[in-house]
């Protein structure tokens, strides 16, 4: 049979709307998704999947429940071959047991454990003097469930008393084994409970009270507890997770409380560790913004720079937020500076330009080998990025860099652009082929090739502005709508109710402001372009200088599509 805690651990993994997803097709309302039920003939949507509860349900035959009941009743199989389903949907390895009855036994040692060191807590006048002069309120400790271990003699003889079995203590992480002998490993500490996102305990961590040398210790890997995919705090914030949109990873244990009772409640902590891909997955859930909060310290920026990378690569929206001075979130909340907290959180620096900053100042640029350096540096982790990123960010790594941006911008991998020019334009000169990175936003490209398929009589005014080298993501859309051709990106254009169709004035408008945007940043690379001789690049400033000035006053300037 499977593990029980192998499932646990896979519904710490499912994002149900990722699950329905593959069957359904989800729209956002709200705070949920909508869509059409596939349990009953329906006309207009009335299935609504919830981020918030992980559950479905259909207003309409009443059929609802979690991404398991979901599997179960859509494909018709047993719960157990649901679990396997949906572990090799999300590549999750599965345990097996024979004839176990699961982690019934293990989660009653830990929560008897648990509610002992809440009531040791009381006992220990050390523990509660600790804990208020770190600030922590009573609600507080309450609300986390804090508690106090005691020596390891005490541990010993309450779990002899309760007759739990040593071995079984061990298992969960309460006792640890060593030249025959049994020990607690909490001992003098003051206890945090860990739970898993679905709320069930699986570990402790401990702050200890005496001159032990290992000032935070957590519960050891279980079959419960996997410290690299849980996260402190997860299963109290994530409702405001999911309604605010924001989730804040601080570094310790006492930076979630008292920001929690500060009301920054969408905090959690790594437990000891640092982010990993492990984590990525219960990041995702509810889509928020995430914050990277560590301290302003060595250790602290190399562990923001890491997660920055981290979640960059996976297009997380969001940034980094360092607390400098050798102060922490704990302490500021302590001191009262809530509001200093909360500017931070608004402002934090996106996670791709802190990454190029560190990039940047690790290096010497004023030698060309450590700039050399930095360049390889940079181009190695621009490329993980996805386009709409890298659009944006390319130019700023080049700033900083103090190179011309066509250097890192990436080599496409589509042929180049064939021409549309529907008149021959007079000019003294031409102008610079634009960079690979001057382009239009994917918001952009969609609408305007939507309302070219609405109205194809428009397409003479797009074809005069602009051509196919300067759409980024979806070019060969725009060259196949050129050339007449059927799509399966042009049909999801088409048929994406998200994307707005212009009216030809909307159009004209959007077209000047995006054109500007083009042509501003095209006399900056040519203002930076030393290979250019001077009176090539004068004529090219004036006239891109001459383009941005009609495009301020509403003229659609003509495209002239040349050579270099």
């Amino acid at each position: 049979m499977i593990d029980n805690d192998s499932i646990e651990q896979l519904k710490q993994t499912l994002d149900i709307v990722d699950v329905v997803g593959n069957y359904v097709e989800l729209k956002k309302n709200g705070s949920n998704y909508k869509g059409l039920c596939p349990f009953h003939d329906e006309k207009t949507p009335s299935f609504i999947v919830s981020p918030s509860r992980q559950s479905f349900k259909c207003f309409g035959c009443g059929v609802g429940g979690d991404a398991i009941k979901f599997v179960m009743e859509y494909e018709k199989l047993s719960y157990p071959e649901a679990i396997e389903k949906l572990a090799q949907m999300v590549n999750f390895s599965l345990r097996y047991t024979k004839g176990r009855e699961g982690a019934g036994e293990e989660k009653r040692i830990l929560e008897t454990v648990g509610q002992w060191y809440r009531a040791n807590l009381e006992r220990s006048e050390k523990a509660k003097n600790y804990l208020k002069s770190r600030g922590v309120s009573l609600a507080s400790a309450e609300k986390f469930a804090l508690g106090y271990a005691p020596s390891s003699r005490e541990v010993l003889a309450y779990l002899q008393k309760s007759l739990i079995p040593f071995p079984k203590a061990a298992e969960v992480g309460i006792l640890g084994h060593d030249s025959g002998r049994y020990y607690a490993r909490l001992a003098e500490r003051v206890i945090f409970p860990i739970h898993s996102p679905s709320g069930m305990l699986v570990g402790f961590g401990g702050r200890t009270l005496g001159d032990h040398p290992a000032k935070y210790i957590n519960s050891p890997q279980t079959k419960l507890f996997n410290k690299s995919r849980l996260l402190y705090g997860y299963h109290l914030a994530k409702e405001q997770i999911y309604r605010k949109k924001r989730l804040v990873v601080v570094e310790g244990y006492m930076d979630v409380i008292m920001l929690h009772q500060a009301g920054f409640d969408t905090a959690v902590a790594t437990l000891g560790t640092a982010l990993t891909p492990d984590h990525l997955p219960l990041l995702k859930k509810g889509e928020p913004d995430v914050i990277v909060a560590y301290d302003g310290d060595k250790a602290g920026v190399a562990a923001a720079t890491k997660a920055a990378q981290l979640l960059s690569a996976h297009n997380f929206e969001g940034g980094v937020v360092l607390f400098e001075g050798g102060m922490d979130p704990a302490d500021m909340v302590q001191k009262g500076e809530i509001g200093a907290v909360e500017g931070l959180f608004a402002r934090p620096i996106p996670f791709a330009q802190f990454v190029i900053d560190r990039i940047v100042a690790a290096h010497d640029l004023g030698s060309p080998h450590s700039k050399e350096s930095a360049f390889n540096a940079l181009k190695s982790y621009l490329a993980t990025l996805s386009p709409f990123v890298l659009e944006k960010y390319a130019p700023y790594a080049a700033l900083r860099l103090g190179v011309n941006p066509a250097m890192l911008a990436p080599k496409s991998a589509r042929p180049a652009a064939p021409r549309y020019e529907k008149r021959p334009h007079r000019q003294e000169a031409p102008p610079p082929a634009p960079s690979p990175v001057l382009t239009l936003s994917d918001v952009a490209e969609g609408s305007i090739i939507k309302t070219l398929i609405k109205t194809p009589t428009l397409i003479d005014m797009v074809l005069d502005a602009m051509d196919a080298s300067m759409f980024a993501v979806h070019r060969g859309a725009f060259e196949a709508l050129l050339r007449g051709e059927e799509n399966d990106e042009l049909l999801r254009i088409d048929l994406d109710e998200s994307i707005k169709t212009y009216t030809e004035e909307e159009l004209k408008r959007q077209l000047v402001y995006f054109l500007q945007r083009y042509y501003r940043r095209a006399l900056d690379i040519i203002k930076k372009d030393d290979r250019l001789p001077l009176e090539q690049k004068i004529f090219f400033i004036r006239k891109y200088q001459d383009y941005i000035n009609r495009l301020k006053h509403g003229e659609l300037v003509p495209y002239e599509h040349h050579e270099r």
